[in-house]
């Protein structure tokens, strides 16, 4: 008695054969091969197999949008919902060997940057602090002004290319002037408004 195999025809499929290739590229593991910020899409090696450039997710793509594209190398997943991966969009950021997590503290929101810049905020301990490489510099650019609530300890010098103004009798730091100076050792009285 000999077996006869089977055979399906599902939407236009001729064989088992291609049902289970189709089902087996549904999800597949792999890495980013290629980037195209461009586009923004990407390759990926996965199995003995490259993908075509294909879009990737991003946290945000709407009105509200993100730009954090994904590292060569970095593991991820190819999802296929036809079962061909032509079709398909990455989703990134699985930890691996090579791209371990940053951290491991509950609490703590922590992003590592390539150049070893991290920020990170503590639910615990309410802080939000920003570590920056040697010749790091932070800019903060505020066309309505800038308001802090709060006191503020700087350690280091400050520079600015604009005059400061204190107080409520509106004290200007460049050209503020001092009543009942003396010659001598004597102390002069406060500023003038």
């Amino acid at each position: 008695m000999q077996l006869a195999r089977a055979t399906c025809n599902i939407g236009g499929m001729d064989s088992l054969t291609e049902l289970t290739r189709r089902l087996e590229n549904l999800i597949r593991a792999g890495t980013i091969a290629e980037l195209d910020p461009e586009k923004p899409r990407c390759r990926v090696k996965t199995g003995g197999l490259l993908t075509d450039w294909l879009p990737f997710f991003a946290l945000r793509a709407g009105e509200d949008s993100d730009w954090d594209p994904p590292s060569v190398e970095e593991q991820c997943l190819v999802l296929s919902p036809s079962g061909n991966p032509a079709h398909g969009f990455v989703i990134f950021g699985l930890y691996s060997d090579r791209f371990p997590a940053p951290d491991n503290v509950p609490t703590r929101r922590r992003r590592r940057y390539r150049d070893g810049a991290i920020v990170d905020y503590d639910t615990a301990s309410h802080t939000l602090t920003a570590t920056l490489p040697d010749g790091g510099k932070a800019v903060l650019i505020t066309p309505g002004g800038t308001h802090i609530t709060g006191d503020v300890v700087i350690d280091g010098l400050v520079t600015s290319t604009k005059d400061f103004v204190a107080g409520p009798q509106n004290i200007s730091l460049i050209n503020h002037r001092t009543s009942g100076v003396q010659a001598g050792n004597g102390t002069s009285q406060g500023p003038i408004p």
